[in-house]
C-alpha cells in the first residue's frame, strides 16, 4: 500500500495534482489507515496513470472521466473528436502566431505587403518616421476599406515617386511635421506642389481610385486623422481650398468662383 506521495511519484505528477484529482472526482479517495493516511493500492496507480496520460494529451479534465469509463468504440470516438478541437486550437494559434509576427513587424501591422514596400521607398527618398507613420495610417484606413484594390493601386503610387517635385513634396512635408512652428513659407511651398499635381493628374483624367470605389468615408477619415496629428493640416487644407482644391487625399476640383 502506498502513501499519497508514493503514488504521485510512481505516477509522475504532484501531490498536488493527486489532491485536485480527488476533488474534481476522477480519482477516489481511499479509506485511511488506523493512522488516518491515505493509503493507495495497485488499481489507484493504474488509475492514476490514465489520468495522467490523458491530461498530458490535451483531454480536459471535464472529459477525462467518461472517457475512463467508456468502452472502445466510445473511447475511440472520444480520441477522434478531442484530435479534431486540437486540431482548430492548433491553427487558431498559428494564425496568432502570424498576427503576432505581423506586430512585432511593425509596418505590416493591417497592411498588404505592397503598401510596407511603399513605406519602405518612401523612407528611402527622405521622408521622416513621422510623415511615414502618417501614410500608413492613412493606408490602413484605405486597405481596410478597398482591400480587393490595393494591389492595383499601388504600381502607380510607385510612379508617382519618380517625380522629383513628390519626392520634393514628402521632405518639405518630414521638415513642417519635425519642426515646432507653422512654418508657413513650407506650407505654402507644400500647397504649391500638391495643387501643381493634382492639376496634372487632373488634366490627365487620372485619380487614386476608379468610379467603382467612389465613398467619401476613407477619404474623410484620411482628412481627420491628419488634422489629428497634427493641427497644421488644417492650415494646409485652407491652403490647398485657395489653390481650388479640397483636400489632397484624392482630386476634388472646387467650383470657380463667379466672375
Amino acid at each position: 500500500m502506498l502513501t499519497i506521495g508514493q503514488l504521485a511519484a510512481y505516477a509522475g505528477v504532484t501531490v498536488r495534482a493527486v489532491r485536485h484529482y480527488h476533488q474534481v472526482g476522477l480519482l477516489p479517495e481511499p479509506e485511511r489507515d488506523a493512522s488516518g493516511y491515505r493509503r493507495y493500492g495497485a488499481a489507484a496507480v493504474v488509475a492514476l496513470i490514465r489520468i495522467r496520460t490523458l491530461a498530458n494529451a490535451g483531454v480536459p479534465l471535464s472529459q477525462i472521466g467518461p472517457m475512463l469509463a467508456a468502452d472502445a468504440p466510445a473511447f475511440a470516438e472520444a480520441v477522434h473528436r478531442i484530435d479534431d478541437q486540437l486540431r482548430d486550437e492548433i491553427e487558431r494559434l498559428e494564425t496568432s502566431r502570424k498576427q503576432i509576427a505581423q506586430l512585432a513587424a511593425g509596418d505590416s501591422l493591417a497592411l498588404p505587403p505592397e503598401v510596407t514596400a511603399y513605406l519602405d521607398r518612401l523612407r528611402e527618398i527622405g521622408a521622416s518616421e513621422r510623415i511615414v507613420a502618417g501614410e500608413r495610417d492613412g493606408w490602413i484606413l484605405v486597405a481596410a476599406r478597398w482591400p480587393d484594390r490595393i494591389s492595383d493601386i499601388m504600381p502607380g503610387k510607385f510612379a508617382m515617386l519618380e517625380d522629383p517635385r513628390l519626392v520634393r513634396l514628402y521632405r518639405v512635408l518630414s521638415e513642417i511635421i519635425e519642426s515646432d512652428g507653422a512654418d508657413d513659407p513650407l506650407l505654402e511651398e507644400a500647397a504649391d506642389i500638391m495643387a501643381g499635381l493634382a492639376e496634372q493628374a487632373y488634366a490627365a483624367g487620372e485619380t487614386d481610385l476608379d468610379e467603382g470605389a467612389r465613398d467619401d468615408l476613407p477619404f474623410d477619415l484620411v482628412h481627420a486623422l491628419a488634422i489629428e496629428s497634427d493641427p497644421r493640416a488644417q492650415r494646409m487644407l485652407d491652403l490647398m481650398r485657395e489653390r481650388g482644391w479640397a483636400g489632397w487625399s484624392r482630386l476634388e476640383r472646387l467650383p470657380d468662383p463667379p466672375a
